[in-house]
């Protein structure tokens, strides 16, 4: 929208007055913040009032995009430059002596999310809107966000992210369209005489889904997507026997915490609630809209809406879409099976054992009684039709219900007519080897989506100095399309343009190097490689192979203080569960590494550890432009996508990784030398899993680098990791080393070899740097949604 600089003046002032009682000589950072978005939500509620008229009258198909995870991060300025006002708001306040930098301070991440997972489908809402697509989100509005991650000697310490105790601006309540989530109790059928089977209960817990409404602003056009988050609470007219604190406080706990500890069965029991919770809430809410403005036949919703399940957590949509419709629509069930089939969708996010859900029949059972009747008629009606088509052997290795266990990628399979993997190699493992018995049946349902990323957050609005290098180039146009850039190949050669580009790295690590200092009190050279690994803490992620290339960097300076290194600054930013010992004894190991790397004087500036807590989307728009090198070294076969190896891509960072996940796409579209692979590859780790031939132990005994690094691990030579490097030790030479470090490490350092003598050359690094960000534009999520949009969802963008 076409906004003066005069009248946001004009309008801020009004609403600073309005809101506080107070003018700008008076007003705090938290009072302009709240105003400054109050003036931002009047700029797009009749956007959003439009377009909701608009999709209702049109009765065009919506896709509603179910995730137990968002990670949008900071909104203001996202809905500014989506807006088209960032540039006139940011002139604005420098007209009152105000920085808007300093003002989006004030904003909390919405961290409700943990990782990849929720970043992608934030990524996701982005894009929806951004391309005119009518997709909406649905989730759960976490009172605490994962954890705030404090560092406390070396150790990861948990403390609540109450990132709601000033409100949330962006959010609007809709009490009037609550509904109700009930669990436990009796529930049986009986014949109403005209042989439909009707469902009666007793004594269920009543627990009422009250909806926050956050939109979700397209960019430069007038789409305003929905992204729905619940808040369980207590319902007006309870029964008595329920009125009572342990009744209130687990109500509360529904939409209290992302993740509960499920390491006992209480907290497993409350994982599973959350996941009903959001996806009953959800469905009911699409059903009633759907009833209240199309008016047609219930039976021909799958013309109106697709439900597409991010993982395994919103799997619960497969029977509670079943119940709904045979239940409380009347709907016959053969025919809302078919209904049901077609209005869902799966992603699959992992391969990993742990990750994919599996729950106790018996716990099922107990708490959503009337959803488990419906899972098991679903397994038995499949069972009685697919055996005398198929076998026994292949409708056994499918069942929903196997060996006392519900399990949730089966039932998301079965009961939705497409499941993709999030890039090439992940999608090709799941019909070859992880998911071969359910593509034998159904290979039409099977098919890839590559994850993308916004990069509206990830350029435009994290790395402002890059975007207006690329705008004075080759002109604005792939801000809208970034497949334009590939433009700037035609700069390869050009001196000026790779000195522009280098600045404006060169300014973003001075950035982050005043943050580092700020935050960590470490002191960096701007002028040292800046390699970066920001993720997950996860044992497949490896942050433990560059962890022990660190302490091969260090031994190396220490026998000689004087060689010929390039300087290097390691940086890590990584959450470990609060639950899983390995990953937080890895993040003990790395601190404690970094104190005494970072105090011992005789590495100098040639050798730094940094390790940045707290990480998060605000965190990672600091780190990520600022990159010369992104670590992306996961295993071979166990990164399903990856989408931080792209967000280093669009600013031009060197990737060192393996070929695993996307990585394989990245390197096939930089450009051979452009970035820099290692390690096993598939099938090479799958071939080592037939043989089961792998001996960890032997390299250990066998390789004297190895040797001298494991062994600093638990022979004092780093302070204060006794259990930690002992744990870390064993898990490397007594138990075999699950994730190949130890195989994979000599190609490391072969590896980062080469990174190093490519980063002497600085005008051939520039050009690597120029090659990554001209041909990032297949990894836009714009691609990706476009692609779901034709593919799966069959839904149709709006026409501006």
């Amino acid at each position: 929208m076409k906004l003066s600089k005069k009248q946001f003046k004009q309008d801020f002032e009004e609403r600073l007055t309005s809101k506080f009682a107070t003018d700008l000589t008076k007003a705090g950072y938290q009072e302009i913040y709240d105003a400054l978005a109050s003036v931002v939500k009047h700029y797009y509620a009749n956007i959003w009032v439009s377009d909701n008229q608009y999709k209702d009258e049109t009765g065009k198909k919506q896709a509603y995009y179910f995730s137990i995870e968002f990670l949008p991060g900071k909104m203001l300025k996202s809905n500014l430059l989506n807006l088209g006002m960032l540039k006139t708001v940011r002139e604005g306040l420098e007209d009152f002596g105000i920085e808007l930098d300093e003002v989006a301070k004030v904003e909390p991440d919405m961290a409700i999310g943990n990782g990849g997972l929720g970043r992608l489908a934030s990524c996701f809402m982005d894009s929806l809107a951004s391309t005119g697509l009518p997709g909406n989100g649905n989730g759960i509005r976490y009172r605490y966000g994962l954890f705030k991650q404090k560092i406390i000697d070396g150790y990861q310490v948990e403390l609540p992210d109450s990132w709601l105790n000033n409100g949330n601006p962006w959010e609007v309540r809709r009490a009037d369209k609550a509904v109700e989530v009930t669990f436990g109790g009796e529930v049986w059928l009986e014949d109403d005489g005209k042989g439909n089977l009707i469902p009666h209960y007793k004594d269920q817990e009543r627990v009422l889904a009250v909806p926050y409404d956050t939109p979700m602003i397209g960019y430069e056009n007038t789409t305003v997507n929905n992204m729905c988050l619940w808040r369980s609470e207590v319902p007006e007219e309870l029964d008595p026997k329920f009125q009572n604190l342990e009744y209130m406080r687990q109500t509360s706990m529904l939409s209290a915490e992302l993740y509960p500890d499920d390491s006992n069965y209480d907290g497993r029991l409350l994982r599973l609630k959350q996941e009903y919770f959001f996806v009953s809430a959800g469905l009911q809410r699409i059903l009633h809209h759907y009833k209240g403005t199309q008016k047609k036949d219930i039976r021909r919703i799958s013309d109106y809406i697709a439900v597409h399940i991010n993982d395994t957590h919103p799997a619960l949509c497969v029977p509670e879409f079943m119940r709904l419709l045979v239940d409380d629509y009347g709907v016959g069930w053969n025919r809302a099976w078919d209904t049901t089939v077609k209005v869902m969708s799966y992603t699959n996010h992992t391969i990993l054992s742990e990750a994919l859900e599996k729950w106790p029949e018996e716990m099922v059972k107990q708490l959503l009684p009337r959803i488990y009747q419906i899972i098991v008629e679903i397994d038995r009606r499949r069972t009685a039709e697919l055996l005398p088509k198929i076998g026994a052997s292949l409708v056994h290795n499918t069942r929903i219900i196997k060996d006392g266990q519900i399990h949730m990628a089966n039932l998301s399979i079965i009961g939705s007519h497409s499941t993709n993997g999030v890039a090439k190699l992940h999608s090709d493992l799941l019909k070859d080897v992880e998911l071969h018995d359910f593509y034998e049946i159904y290979p039409e349902r099977f098919n890839n989506k590559t994850n993308g990323i916004a990069d509206r957050r990830w350029i435009q609005i994290a790395n402002e100095r890059l975007s207006g290098i690329i705008d004075e180039t080759i002109g604005k146009s792939w801000r809208h399309d970034l497949d334009e850039l590939k433009l700037l190949k035609n700069f390869k050669d050009d001196e000026k343009t790779l000195e522009k580009l280098q600045k404006a790295k060169y300014d973003d690590k001075l950035r982050l190097a005043a943050l580092i200092k700020e935050k960590n009190g470490i002191i960096v050279n701007p002028d040292a490689i800046f390699d970066v690994q920001v993720k997950r803490l996860h044992a497949y992620k490896r942050q433990l192979l560059n962890a022990l290339h660190i302490l091969k960097l260090y031994f190396d300076l220490k026998e000689n203080p004087e060689l010929d290194r390039v300087p290097r600054v390691f940086i890590f930013g990584a959450k470990a569960a609060p639950s899983y010992h390995y990953a937080k004894s890895i993040i003990k190991c790395i601190n404690e590494i970094a104190n005494m790397i970072n105090n011992d004087q005789t590495v100098k500036d040639k050798l730094k550890v940094v390790f940045m807590e707290n990480y998060n989307v605000s965190l990672a728009e600091m780190i990520i432009p600022a990159a010369n090198v992104g670590e992306q070294i996961s295993l071979a076969s166990k990164e399903a996508s990856g989408t931080s190896n792209m967000k280093f891509m669009l600013n031009g960072t060197l990737t060192i990784g393996t070929l695993d996940g996307a990585n394989i796409e990245i390197f096939e579209a930089a450009g051979d030398g452009n970035n820099f692979v290692f390690g096993l590859t598939k099938d090479e780790v799958y071939e080592y899993y037939r043989n089961g031939n792998y001996n960890a132990r032997d390299i250990f005994e066998q390789n004297p680098v190895v040797n001298r690094i494991l062994n600093a691990l638990i022979d004092g030579t780093i302070p204060n990791i006794k259990s930690e490097g002992r744990e870390i030790f064993d898990s490397l030479t007594v138990y075999n080393d699950e994730y190949f470090v130890l195989r994979d490490f000599n190609d490391y350092v072969r590896a980062q070899a080469d990174l190093e003598k490519l980063y002497r050359d600085p005008k051939a690094w520039a050009q690597a740097s120029l090659m990554n960000i001209a041909n990032v534009g297949r990894f836009s999520s714009d691609r990706t949604v476009k692609e779901y949009a034709d593919d799966i969802w069959y839904i149709k963008a709006k026409k501006e």
